[in-house]
């Protein structure tokens, strides 16, 4: 009875130490780790603003006021775009020797550059009569068009003329734009040579702006 007695005293003093040696390791968590993919698609957008109005009142040419242009500022497109491969402006008329009136049938040549479809500083010949354009505002390379920002006076731009249905890129970036958007202006110029008269009547030209995303 007491060899029992004492074997149950010891049992009963070695199970708590034996408890506290192994109890870490009965306490020790099992773990299982995942992951979720959140994904978000923003959708790639562009808008073009096209300017409002009467669009360009050119001043008005005489046999003595022999150059006109738009006064003041140009007409404003504006470009809006996410597209993080930024974009470009293109202008075009609707046909060739765009500043014309339809009856009688009369028109201003398109602005002949000493190199073709480079703008320059503006100079027209003893017999000619023609009309061109330049361009100002956010994308424009001002080594390529000028630093001015006059339309009124236009000496410091340079100008080129519209070739037919042909696109001509103005303007571009390689990025976004901000929310409130690049604006580019267009300035307009007519001019008759020292020469020569242009025929009276009202002449009008469409000019076509078409803003894209580039890859």
């Amino acid at each position: 009875m007491k060899k029992t007695l004492s074997f149950i005293l010891a049992l009963g003093l070695l199970l708590p130490i034996a408890f506290m040696m192994f109890e870490p390791e009965i306490a020790d968590a099992v773990a299982a780790s995942g992951e979720v993919d959140v994904t978000l698609t923003v959708t790639e957008e562009l808008t073009l603003t096209v300017p409002t109005g009467a669009g360009l009142v050119m001043t008005a040419m005489t046999m003595t006021t022999t150059t006109s242009y738009n006064p003041a500022a140009g007409a404003d497109w504006t470009v809006k775009t996410n597209s993080q491969d930024g974009w470009k402006l293109e202008l075009k008329g609707d046909n060739a020797n765009i500043l014309a009136q339809a009856s009688p049938a009369e028109a201003f040549t398109d602005y002949t550059e000493v190199t073709a479809n480079t703008p320059e500083t503006w100079s027209v010949a003893a017999g000619a009569y023609e009309f061109g354009f330049n361009v100002d505002g956010d994308g424009v390379d001002t080594a390529v068009w000028g630093a001015g920002t006059s339309c009124a006076t236009g000496t410091d731009k340079k100008y080129q003329g519209f070739k037919g249905v042909t696109a001509i890129e103005v303007s571009d970036d390689a990025t976004e734009t901000s929310t409130t958007g690049a604006l580019v202006s267009l300035c307009v110029k007519a001019e008759e040579g020292s020469s020569v008269y242009a025929p009276n009547g009202s002449y009008i030209a469409d000019v076509t702006g078409t803003a894209t995303s580039t890859p």
